[in-house]
């Protein structure tokens, strides 16, 4: 394998709306997440990804974009854009973007002019047919995927919001302009992109096909050749599929993208076969440990694997895969099980210190998928009621990880000056907040610094980085054990997953904890797990 520079480093996610309010105008901005790189430092990240900061009308948040190559005046001005990679650069910290490549919004000027008639040049950026094609796909949002224009008498698709027109990639204009755009910002300096759904780029909408059309990974090489493959980042991929998929867009002579984040364990929370993330189901942690050994085994003999557990579109990963009764163990726990595995790790904003799904109210939501999925699945389709569509919400809406960032027990928990925030503030900020955490050598926030400085200062960490993953105790559904090893060192990662003691049988002698989320003094293979405990050792 090729060493790249980007192997050992941090990834830390910014969803900028909720994470510093500058201005006090109740909405995060580019100078708030100026004034706050040194904490980001200190906690050990590298790269910064920031989600689309681009000009918009905002209906999901940014990711309705109406220039790629304009800020939106919520979050700053270009000049703070220049300042926010010039300070970075200062701590040896770099950026990397969120390009929204499947789509825009329909505020952007090119689909302003395609619907000015059915001969305009930009006509052929977008998918418009005279009559709807295969009624029965329906929108990731809730409702119809077809939009109908009545001066145009055409219908146009929309795999998310109906204010979210889908570009047609199959124009070379349209390949042109998004590889323009994208050369505009690694202009910049910027050294990471990560591309959002990815996979729909090819889609074939009259064969009924959507993710992973034949054509994808031609537009994709073509990107990466006229556009960022000119260029010395990291890109990593939004791209729901498989293994096999995966690899697909990862192995390094197709030149196509670095890593993908990989849905099948994030999403096994929700109920696929009835209304996805608001009909969720209880975790299955075997099938997780099983489907991280597969992602582990499959790609690092040649790709890359993206370490995460939380994004801008899932629950807070303690409700779903932890315990609030055990909110400390588990969330270090969670931790410490994913960052010794081998890849990149990504960390969202919050989860450092543990932030928590929120209750709100159905008028509280702000998120478009909240309240079309809502209008969808109870009001139209009438599949759920209002109480379990809510249910649902308070364990998967995306608007759990998006809650104003709490940095300490002041008026908004510190996100602004007093401002009312966009969206709700999480009222366990009092007890969750960083200021408290900095101050206790017990808490998550302590125990992230000490992982990440583990796995990029420690005599351990080449081998945390590039070392030879093997699991052990595959047949066991509570604990997932698993060793990282090379020729200068040999460690193992021993998690219980439950909240129960387990007796446990390791395949190796303990011979030093390196990090542990309890105290304990293991001495040998024969170890009584406490509840979420989970350790780094050397064997």
């Amino acid at each position: 394998m090729i060493k790249k520079w980007w192997h050992d480093k941090i990834v830390y996610q910014i969803y900028p709306k909720s994470f510093k309010d500058s201005n006090n105008d109740g909405i995060g901005d580019i100078p708030g997440i100026i004034s706050k790189l040194d904490y980001l430092k200190d906690l050990g990240v590298d790269i910064i990804w920031i989600t689309p900061f681009f000009s918009s009308p905002m209906v999901d948040n940014g990711y309705d974009v109406s220039d790629f190559c304009n800020i939106n005046p919520l979050f700053g001005t270009m000049d703070d854009m220049d300042k926010l990679i010039e300070e970075c650069n200062k701590r040896n910290m770099y950026i990397m973007i969120d390009i929204v490549a499947n789509h825009t919004s329909n505020q952007h000027k090119w689909f302003k002019e395609a619907i000015k008639s059915k001969d305009n040049p930009y006509h052929d950026y977008y998918i418009f047919k005279d009559q709807p094609i295969n009624e029965h796909h329906r929108s990731c949002f809730g409702g119809p995927s077809w939009e109908y224009v009545p001066s145009l008498n055409q219908y146009y698709f929309h795999e998310f919001a109906v204010e979210q027109p889908d570009l047609n990639y199959q124009n070379p204009k349209v390949r042109e302009e998004m590889a323009n755009a994208i050369n505009f910002w690694m202009k910049k300096g910027i050294k990471g992109i990560r591309f959002d759904v990815i996979h729909l780029i090819g889609k074939e909408v009259e064969k009924d096909i959507y993710g992973y059309g034949p054509t994808l990974h031609q537009k994709v090489q073509e990107l990466y050749e006229k556009s960022y493959g000119k260029y010395d980042i990291v890109t990593v991929g939004e791209a729901w599929g498989n293994l096999e998929q995966a690899k697909d867009f990862t192995l390094p002579e197709r030149k196509e993208l670095n890593m993908v984040f990989q849905f099948e364990c994030t999403s096994s929370t929700n109920d696929h076969s009835r209304c996805g993330k608001f009909t969720p189901k209880p975790i299955d942690m075997f099938f997780v440990k099983n489907t991280l050994s597969k992602y582990q085994y499959g790609l690092n003999s040649c790709s890359w694997n993206a370490l995460f557990v939380e994004n801008h579109d899932l629950g807070r990963c303690i409700n779903r895969f932890g315990d609030l009764n055990y909110r400390n163990e588990s969330a270090k726990a969670i931790a410490l099980m994913n960052y010794c595995l081998k890849g990149t790790p990504f960390i969202y904003q919050g989860q450092e210190i543990g932030m928590t799904n929120i209750k709100m109210e159905l008028e509280e939501y702000q998120d478009v998928e909240v309240i079309n999925s809502y209008k969808d699945f109870v009001l139209e389709r009438k599949m759920l009621s209002k109480e379990e569509f809510l249910e649902g919400c308070y364990q998967e809406a995306r608007d759990n990880n998006r809650t104003p960032f709490q940095w300490d027990n002041s008026v908004n928990a510190g996100f602004n000056n007093g401002h009312k925030p966009w969206i709700k503030i999480n009222e366990n900020y009092l007890d969750i907040n960083v200021k408290k955490e900095e101050k206790d050598d017990n808490s998550i926030l302590s125990f992230y610094k000490k992982l990440l400085n583990i796995r990029k200062n420690s005599k351990y960490a080449p081998t945390l980085v590039y070392g030879e993953f093997k699991s052990y105790l595959d047949d066991d559904k509570n604990v997932f054990v698993y060793t990282r090893s090379d020729e200068n060192n040999s460690l193992m990662v021993a998690t219980n997953m439950t909240n129960q003691e387990i007796e446990v049988s390791l395949p190796f002698d303990v011979k030093e904890i390196v990090l542990s989320n309890y105290q304990n003094n293991h001495k040998d293979n024969k170890v009584k797990l406490k509840p979420f405990e989970s350790f780094l050792s050397r064997i």
